[in-house]
């Protein structure tokens, strides 16, 4: 059995710059916290944990030191908040993110009514809302835009690990309601080649490994592309997952991975798909 692993896949650099941000501050600081998970994904916050980094679901359980901003970005009322109370903050929101807030405050400045293409609970699009003043319309597809819109007037951006279909449909959608329509293509590009390159993958290959933080939003979308082609898709956060009845009959395997999913991980899910197909051997 022949394992491929896609063109790209794994750790993007926004990813990488959040865990070497939180490492730097362990290193300087006793006291370090995340504002909530830092990536999602549940083994690299406990490796972190493990380096003296613990997580708090708000300020109100640090009580000094330094507060890491996670990967995802928050409303910035809460960066505030945390330099009132005399903590250090280290922003590690990832720069694509960045761009996306941006694009929200000054659509919202312009006049325009914001349309989020994305997930209302993902602390990603939590925050692009507050940047567009906690006013924006929130969908995942064209079909929950509601019937009125609150102006013709409309600036769309959408969450940076969507899809450039799931955006277009959104658009296309939009065109002939409004007279005026502004859209900020805020995907990230280490997003755009993950998903074309899995959804190559996936076309060619007999089963499908993705390899990710179930509460990962962008690994869930690599799992959704590939199965969109492929009816033989797994879902994986690591290699104690892998079962063998998956590859019955599989000559080759692709595996594929989430843009916060370190590589140690990856290398452990292939080991174990390779030692399925030399034990079927």
């Amino acid at each position: 059995m022949k394992v491929v692993v896609a063109e790209h896949a794994g750790v993007c650099y926004g990813v990488e710059r959040a865990l070497r941000l939180a490492e730097e501050a362990a290193s300087q600081s006793e006291h370090v916290h995340t504002l909530g998970p830092l990536i999602h994904n549940p083994q690299a916050v406990e490796e972190l944990r493990s380096h003296g980094v613990d997580v708090a679901q708000g300020l109100d359980e640090i009580g000094g030191g330094t507060v890491v901003i996670r990967s995802h970005g928050v409303d910035p009322a809460i960066i505030e908040a945390a330099l009132d109370k005399g903590l250090e903050v280290v922003d590690a929101t990832c720069p694509f993110v960045g761009a996306a807030h941006k694009c929200a405050a000054e659509l919202t400045d312009a006049g325009y009514s914001v349309v989020i293409v994305g997930e209302a609970e993902h602390p990603e699009v939590e925050g692009i809302q507050a940047h567009a003043g906690g006013n924006a319309v929130i969908i995942q597809r064209a079909d929950e835009l509601p019937e009125r819109l609150p102006s013709r007037k409309v600036g769309v951006v959408v969450q940076t690990t969507q899809s450039a279909a799931r955006l277009e449909e959104v658009v296309t959608a939009l065109l002939p309601r409004v007279t005026e329509l502004r859209v900020c293509n805020t995907i990230c590009s280490a997003t755009t080649k993950r998903q074309r390159a899995a959804g190559e993958l996936a076309l060619t290959v007999d089963v499908m490994v993705v390899v990710g933080g179930h509460n990962s939003g962008n690994t869930n979308r690599l799992a959704e592309i590939c199965r969109e082609v492929n009816d033989r898709v797994h879902h994986v956060e690591t290699a104690e997952e892998v079962r063998a009845e998956w590859f019955t009959d599989a000559d080759v395997v692709g595996v594929t991975a989430g843009a916060s999913t370190p590589d140690v991980q990856i290398r452990g899910v292939i080991a174990a798909v390779e030692a399925m197909g030399a034990h079927d051997a």
